[in-house]
C-alpha cells in the first residue's frame, strides 16, 4: 500500500473511534444538567442519585475522548502537512475559538461540578454542569464549521504564489449553508444516542431486579431516555432532510453516489435494496421507492437528479482528467445502514415505551436482549453517516479546491505511517477494553447510595469527588 493508503486509514480510524465517544458525551452532558435540575427543583433523591449514577458514565467517556480526540490533531502535522498548510489559515479561527472558548467552558466547569458538589451552593453547582454541556455544543459547531469548510468552501481566497487558502470572510465560514443543516442533524444525533444510553441502562436494570428499590428510580429516567431518543430520532429525519437538499446542491456527486445513479433521472428512484454491482452493470434485483430520490435531492417529486456519468465529464472538463467518483458501494451502503440503525433505534424505543406504559414492567428476554443493543443502535448510525460524508466527498480533501491525494505529507514513508498505524490500532485496542470494563462495572453497581455531605466551611476538609 502506498503511503496516501495508509494515512488514510489511519486517520479513518482514529476518527471513527473518537466519534464513539463524541456524540454521547454532548447528549449525555445536557441528559445529566436535566436530571439535576428536575432534583434541584423538586428535592426528590432519586434524580439526585440519577444525576450521580450517569454523571459518573459521563465522566468516563468525556475522558476517553479527550485522550483519542488529541491524537486526531498529531497527523494533521504528521501525515497530512500539505494540507494542513493548505487550510491552515482557515481552519486556524474556528478550531482555535473551538480550545480557547468551548473546551475551556467544558473543562473548567466540569471540573468544579465534579469537586463542587459539596462546597458550592446548589443553584450555582447546577449551572456549573450547564454551562459545560453548552461548552460541548459550542464545540461541536467550531468543529463542524471547518469540516464543512472542507464539503463547501466559503469565504476564502486562493493564494497561488503560496499554493494555500486564505481566510477572507470569517462569518461566510461560519454561516456557510452546509453548517447551518448539518449542525443541528448531527446535534439531534447526538441526543439519540444519549436517549437510547439512558433508556437501555434504565431499562436493563428494571427489568433484571423488578423488585427492587432501585427499579422505581430508574423508571423516570428510562421513560426520559425513550422519548429523547424519539423525540430527537424525529428531529433527526427533518434535518436529514434539508441536509440532502443542500448536499445535492453543492455535491451532486456524493448524492448521485449514494444512490449508484450513473444516468441523469428525472424523476429519480430511490432503492431500498441492490442486488447485483453498484456500477449499473449487473444489477439482479433492486427494491426502489419511485420519485422519492428526487424528493430527498430537491424537494419535488418530479426533480431532476444528476448521474454519475455526467458529473463525471463535467467534472473532468472543468478540473482535468481524473476519476471523482467516490467509492460506491461504500457511499451506497453506509447512507442505507444510516437509516436504517437510527430506524431501528427509534423503533426499538417506541416499543420499550409502549411496554412500560401505566406502571407496567416487561419480562421479556428479547426485551431485555433488547436494552443492551439499544444504546449501539444509533451510534452505529452516527458513525455510518459519518463514514457517507467523508468518503462521499472524496477525491476531494477539500471539495474543489484540493485532491486527497495532494495533502499527504511527502516526507513520510511508509514504513513510519505504518508503524504509527499498528501503535494507535494496538493503543486504541487496549482503551478500548477499559472503557468498556469501566462502563460495566459501574453500570452493574447500580444507582449510588447518598452520604450525608460534610461540613463545607471547613477549611482543611479535602475536596470531595462525588464519584
Amino acid at each position: 500500500m502506498e503511503v496516501l493508503d495508509l494515512a488514510r486509514w489511519q486517520f479513518g480510524i482514529t476518527t471513527v473511534y473518537h466519534f464513539f465517544f463524541v456524540p454521547l458525551t454532548i447528549g449525555l452532558s445536557v441528559l445529566v444538567a436535566t436530571m439535576q435540575t428536575v432534583w434541584w427543583r423538586t428535592g426528590d433523591e432519586r434524580w439526585l442519585r440519577l444525576t450521580k449514577f450517569f454523571g459518573k458514565l459521563f465522566l468516563i467517556n468525556f475522558a476517553m475522548g479527550i485522550a483519542t480526540g488529541i491524537v486526531q490533531e498529531f497527523q494533521f502535522g504528521m501525515n497530512w502537512s500539505d494540507y494542513s498548510r493548505f487550510v491552515g489559515d482557515i481552519f486556524g479561527a474556528p478550531l482555535a475559538i473551538e480550545g480557547l472558548l468551548a473546551f475551556f467552558l467544558e473543562s473548567t466547569f466540569l471540573g468544579l461540578w465534579i469537586f463542587g458538589w459539596e462546597r458550592l451552593k446548589p443553584g450555582l453547582h447546577l449551572a456549573c454542569i450547564w454551562i459545560a454541556a453548552l461548552g460541548t455544543v459550542f464545540s461541536a459547531y467550531f468543529i463542524l464549521a471547518a469540516n464543512s469548510f472542507m464539503q463547501n468552501p466559503v469565504g476564502y481566497t486562493l493564494n497561488a504564489e503560496k499554493g494555500r487558502a486564505e481566510l477572507t470572510d470569517f462569518g461566510a465560514v461560519l454561516t456557510n449553508k452546509v453548517l447551518v443543516v448539518t449542525f443541528p442533524h448531527q446535534i439531534f444525533g447526538c441526543f439519540m444516542v444519549a436517549g437510547a444510553f439512558v433508556a437501555g441502562i434504565a431499562l436493563w436494570h428494571m427489568m433484571r431486579r423488578p423488585d427492587h428499590a432501585d427499579a422505581s428510580a430508574f423508571r423516570p429516567a428510562f421513560r426520559m431516555g425513550a422519548v429523547v431518543l424519539l423525540v430527537a430520532g424525529l428531529g433527526t429525519m427533518i434535518s436529514g432532510d434539508f441536509q440532502g437538499k443542500v448536499m445535492t446542491e453543492v455535491q451532486p456527486m456524493k448524492m448521485a453516489a449514494a444512490e449508484g445513479l450513473y444516468d441523469d433521472a428525472r424523476p429519480a428512484p430511490f432503492s431500498i435494496l441492490t442486488i447485483g454491482t453498484l456500477d449499473g452493470s449487473q444489477e439482479v434485483y433492486k427494491l426502489e421507492v419511485p420519485k422519492l430520490l428526487s424528493f430527498l435531492g430537491t424537494g419535488s417529486f418530479d426533480g431532476e437528479v444528476r448521474g454519475i456519468d455526467s458529473l463525471q465529464a463535467e467534472y473532468e472538463q472543468k478540473y482535468g482528467p481524473g476519476d471523482y467518483a467516490p467509492n460506491i458501494p461504500v457511499t451506497y451502503w453506509t447512507f442505507r445502514l444510516m437509516i436504517t440503525t437510527g430506524g431501528l433505534a427509534m423503533a426499538a424505543g417506541a416499543i420499550m415505551l409502549w411496554a412500560t406504559r401505566r406502571g407496567r414492567t416487561p419480562t421479556s428476554k428479547w426485551l431485555l436482549r433488547s436494552a443492551i443493543v439499544l444504546p449501539l443502535l444509533p451510534m452505529a448510525a452516527n458513525s455510518f453517516g459519518w463514514i457517507f460524508t467523508e468518503m462521499g466527498r472524496q477525491p476531494w480533501v477539500v471539495f474543489g479546491l484540493m485532491p486527497t491525494s495532494a495533502g499527504v505529507s511527502p516526507s513520510t514513508s511508509v514504513a513510519e505511517v505504518a508503524t504509527s498505524l499498528a501503535v494507535f490500532t494496538a493503543l486504541y485496542g487496549v482503551l478500548a477494553l477499559i472503557e468498556v470494563r469501566l462502563l460495566l462495572r459501574y453500570v452493574k453497581a447500580g444507582l449510588p447510595d447518598l452520604e450525608p455531605p460534610s461540613d463545607p466551611d471547613d477549611a482543611d476538609a479535602p475536596l470531595a469527588f462525588a464519584y
